[in-house]
């Protein structure tokens, strides 16, 4: 006897609808805009590593909640791309045209910074911070971005925003640094010069290295190091040579001196207005990309000059300098470890004359050593082990 056993129901799933569950799977998720997850605090970590202002422009236009807090970034990097100053005058319709009421002298004239070939995220920034100023108008602000429709320049017209106005509406802004393209000095080739200077509401002090030429291990000769060697025998005593008197030595480092006190001057002067309108920094940064100088301004330095305001020099846009203490160390040759030689090695200190005679520590020179980086640190602290000779200059 046979019994027949019905087969268990079996379950199946067309591949029609086994499609159409994933397909709307996939577009409710797709729905979902991650960058929602993230808290403001990591945007804002994310955007004060960025800093440098372009990038932040352009990050302006990604949505809403990006052009909400790039204004809160306390750490913003201002690169320049060019430097002109108020004598370029020309007449060309692409030309920014100014004209300057001060002496020809390169170092007596104001500079202005032009943002050059800024591409279109970057016009949502500057409408953001602050008004237009068309260059046609005559004289321009003495800083000032320039931006365009396209990424190159309009001939029919160039505006521009100064960084002050580029800045105006970053509420927080704790660490700023803006670069120039290169450095105010033009010096020779092969020639060393580097200064940093801290100002208050005028200078507290400036550090200068200077050396007439650089000579890397490579390009060193056996005549070479027997010229550096007896150099450096007559060199014991730590004395300068009469010929640093003689041959222009001496009159070379005073216009050095005197050069890079006017270039810290003239940056001092043009941070005026970003430092009145941002009471939240904690340290400002000018420098230029060529590192031959940095001025720089810590908080309470930017709180002297908030409460007590600056003196202008008489002869040109720029602080005046106070009347100064310097100490100069020299070495005819001085050979670092890792084997670069700096011909004529000069380091001058200087700091102004009131603040030398209230210091007890005149004698302490710690501060000089630890100015530059390296190589340059040794070069400083190999100097300052030398005999010091010092100077006085007056104020201008």
């Amino acid at each position: 006897m046979s019994s027949l056993r019905a087969d268990p129901p079996t379950s199946k799933i067309h591949p029609e609808a086994e499609a159409e569950a994933t397909t709307s799977c996939f577009c409710s998720s797709s729905k979902i805009d991650h960058f929602d997850r993230l808290p403001d605090s990591l945007l804002l970590f994310v955007f004060n590593k960025i800093g440098d202002v372009k990038a932040l422009g352009r990050c302006c236009v990604v949505s809403r909640r990006f052009h909400s807090l790039v204004p809160q970034v306390d750490n913003v990097v201002v690169r320049v791309d060019c430097v002109i100053s108020d004598d370029d005058t020309s007449s060309s319709s692409t030309s920014i045209k100014s004209h300057s009421s001060s002496s020809s002298s390169g170092f007596s004239s104001i500079f202005r910074l032009v943002f050059g070939g800024i591409s279109k995220p970057f016009q949502t920034l500057s409408q953001m911070f602050g008004p237009k100023v068309n260059s046609r108008n005559g004289n321009g602000p003495s800083l000032s971005v320039a931006t365009d429709d396209d990424t190159e320049l309009d001939q029919a017209g160039v505006t521009h925003h100064s960084p002050t106005q580029v800045l105006k509406n970053f509420n927080e802004i704790r660490f700023l640094r803006i670069e120039l393209p290169s450095g105010e000095l033009g010096i020779d080739d092969g020639v060393l010069l580097k200064w940093r200077a801290d100002f208050g509401s005028t200078l507290d002090n400036c550090v200068i290295l200077g050396a007439a030429s650089v000579i890397t291990n490579n390009k060193i000769s056996c005549a070479m190091q027997q010229e550096n060697a007896a150099a450096a025998d007559d060199d014991d005593n730590g004395s300068i040579p009469e010929s640093f008197y003689t041959n222009g030595g001496l009159k070379l480092r005073v216009v050095w001196t005197i050069s890079s006190l006017i270039a810290a001057s003239a940056r001092h002067y043009l941070l005026q207005p970003i430092i009145a309108e941002h009471k939240t920094l904690d340290s400002l940064v000018l420098a230029d990309a060529d590192g031959q100088g940095v001025l720089c301004m810590n908080r309470e330095q930017l709180e002297e000059l908030r409460v007590k305001p600056l003196s202008a020099s008489s002869a040109s846009k720029r602080t005046l300098v106070p009347a100064l203490n310097m100490r100069l160390w020299y070495a005819p040759h001085l050979e670092l470890p890792d084997g670069v030689v700096l011909k004529g090695a000069t380091l001058v200190a200087i700091r102004p004359s009131e603040q030398a005679a209230t210091k007890k520590d005149v004698s302490d020179v710690s501060w000089v050593s630890t100015t530059f980086e390296e190589p340059y640190g040794t070069a400083a602290k190999m100097l300052v082990k030398r005999r010091t000779y010092c100077l006085e200059m007056n104020s201008f």
